[in-house]
């Protein structure tokens, strides 16, 4: 079953990008892997700039365990877009994000795709239950999936 594109209204919060000139591909749209990247900006981006993730020294980090991308239009430099993040699942250790990413000021996703992360002690890398500040932001921007 095809995903049908989410809008702008359905993300609650908001990432601008710049598009690279490198970030096309030889068939002159952003290559698909890059699209994965921007999702790991938006997220890991909203988390620090909100203090509760420091990416040298939290003892609670984000392990990627899961990944997907639907695409709906093409983007390609010097295009602006943004990157619409929401929570949708929030359990003890894991998180799923949802990503959406927007051309220039349209409202409807050229791309959307989630990711999971599994929250895990940095030194032993074993599952740990999500630090109460970093639940209480995401829950921030979490939404209930009908």
């Amino acid at each position: 079953m095809r995903a049908e594109a989410r809008k702008r209204s359905e993300y609650r919060h908001f990432h601008p990008i710049t598009t690279r000139w490198m970030d096309n591909d030889a068939y002159g749209h952003v290559n698909n892997v890059v699209y994965y990247s921007w999702f790991d900006t938006a997220v890991n981006q909203f988390l620090i700039l909100n203090g509760v993730l420091d990416i040298e020294r939290s003892p609670v980090i984000g392990l990627v365990i899961e990944t997907q991308c639907n695409y709906f239009a093409s983007v390609a430099f010097p295009e602006r877009v943004v990157a619409g993040v929401r929570v949708t699942k929030l359990g003890t250790s894991s998180v799923r994000y949802e990503v959406g990413i927007f051309r220039e000021d349209e409202e409807t996703a050229a791309a959307q795709g989630h990711f999971v992360h599994v929250y895990v002690d940095r030194a032993t890398r074993r599952p740990t239950p999500l630090p109460e500040p970093m639940r209480k932001l995401l829950e921030t921007i979490e939404v209930t999936q009908p």
